[in-house]
């Protein structure tokens, strides 16, 4: 993802990419020498830093860029309540994206099934990811479901008595809606919601061909990100929905 993101923004003639960070190093991108350590970043005066890694690495990379006044655009997922809350006292001095997906397509995803959620009794989320990817479920689920559930409280109770495989009904995300989470070789990300009610369903799906559906959103946030003071969840806002 790192490789893409730097493509997108080289390509792009009003950014410009002046540092990358990798824990390999030694290695160029986009006739960029990619450090492995974030003092090049400093160095670089860099506008915006873009944060493609795991939870863990952003814990230490997001203070930091706070603490340097440097805008952050974040699709790392994995974070808690705990690290939100802390990224909200820590940019001050920049701004703050974090997006569970960048693909505009998946965006509008999440709003539709959000908007749907009041006039459904039952939803069930399917995601499936590349045999790559080893969190569990995806961020994308779990913030629809967030949604969802803050959309409506009224979900009928799952009939569900016995598992005969224990998991089969998948996990209980927000308002314990059911997510289940495939790891298919040869998948990208994509993502079902299916929404049942009297005499109907409603399946609303999004399907990701090639990461390069994410660079638009990037660096839509890149150009923009000094416009949302503080921390911004979620790239809807950017979209003006």
């Amino acid at each position: 993802m790192g490789a893409t993101v730097c493509a997108a923004v080289a390509a792009d003639s009003s950014l410009e990419l002046v540092a990358a960070v990798d824990t390999t190093g030694d290695v160029t991108a986009q006739g960029v020498k990619i450090n492995r350590e974030l003092k090049a970043l400093a160095d670089a005066k860099v506008d915006v830093a873009v944060d493609f890694t795991v939870a863990a690495a952003a814990r230490v990379t997001l203070p930091w860029l706070a603490l340097h006044g440097v805008h952050a655009v974040v699709g790392t997922t994995g974070f808690n309540d705990a690290d939100i809350a802390a990224f909200k006292q820590e940019f001050s001095r920049s701004n703050c994206l974090i997006a569970p997906n960048f693909a505009i397509g998946a965006v509008l995803m999440m709003r539709f099934a959000e908007l749907a959620a009041p006039f459904f009794d039952t939803a069930e989320i399917i995601e499936i990811h590349h045999d790559a990817k080893a969190d569990s479920p995806s961020g994308t689920a779990v913030a629809t479901a967030q949604r969802m559930a803050a959309a409506s409280n009224e979900w009928a109770k799952d009939p569900t008595t016995h598992e005969a495989i224990p998991g089969a009904r998948g996990g209980k995300g927000p308002a314990d809606i059911r997510i289940h989470a495939v790891r298919m070789r040869g998948a990208v990300a994509n993502q079902e919601v299916v929404l049942g009610t009297q005499g109907q369903t409603l399946t609303i799906r999004h399907d990701t061909i090639d990461r390069n559906s994410f660079m638009p959103g990037v660096v839509l946030a890149c150009k923009n990100i000094a416009e949302y003071p503080g921390v911004t969840l979620g790239l809807d806002s950017f979209l003006g929905i």
